[in-house]
């Protein structure tokens, strides 16, 4: 009984501290690294300083992801018939949001801290911010599972290299991975069966012992 008090205690904790939806900043649009300087300066850090990415920073980057760029609703990576597949979750220290493009804001999803459930690798735990790319199926109903996997993979590609222009733009460091426990994660975000998760991606300022190093791929 008291274990089942404290849980409770901690649950309510968490969504005290998690608001419902994180309103982010108009996205900056202008300045940035020429293309041709941030394609050369793009590359994979898996060492990140647990120092957040400002209410700007983020904004900007989601935006950048996928967000809005035309009065139609149309995004900054192309999709397949334009049906928008991919949803952005957010992984912060607070909770996992969706990214809510058409509103430019963040919606809560579950409380707490799951970043660690994002990747395998120790740094996602300590790292600002981790993306998941979950694909929605249900979006393309009438379309072949073998085409829905290769139009969503593509999706998820065009949205992980738009975060990697813009961390090479702005001095972040990013790595996309595949080492994700799909079948925990999934159950931790309350994803019906129709929704399968594609990649994450951990972004965050790079380690003092980083800066400098030569990336990976």
């Amino acid at each position: 009984m008291r274990k089942a008090i404290v849980l409770i205690l901690l649950a309510s904790a968490a969504w005290a501290e998690a608001p419902a939806t994180i309103p982010l900043p108009k996205p900056n649009m202008t300045g940035g690294m020429p293309l041709m300087q941030a394609l050369s300066a793009r590359q994979s850090g898996r060492e990140f300083s647990a120092e957040k990415l400002s209410p700007q920073a983020l904004s900007n980057l989601l935006w950048a992801a996928y967000g809005v760029n035309r009065p139609d609703g149309r995004r900054t990576a192309p999709s397949a018939n334009n049906r928008q597949t991919i949803d952005v979750y957010v992984a912060l220290a607070e909770g996992v949001y969706l990214y809510n493009a058409k509103e430019h804001r963040l919606d809560l999803v579950v409380a707490g801290d799951l970043r660690a459930a994002t990747g395998q690798q120790p740094f996602v735990a300590q790292a600002p911010l981790n993306l998941v790319y979950v694909a929605d199926f249900a979006k393309m109903a009438d379309t072949p599972d073998a085409t829905r996997t290769l139009y969503s993979a593509a999706e998820t590609g065009f949205i992980g290299q738009n975060v990697y222009l813009y961390c090479a733009s702005e001095g972040f460091s990013t790595v996309i991975r595949a080492m994700v426990n799909r079948e925990e994660l999934a159950k931790a975000l309350h994803l019906r069966p129709e929704q399968k998760i594609m990649l994450s991606q951990t972004v965050g300022y790079p380690s003092r012992a980083s800066t400098g190093k030569k990336g990976g791929n």
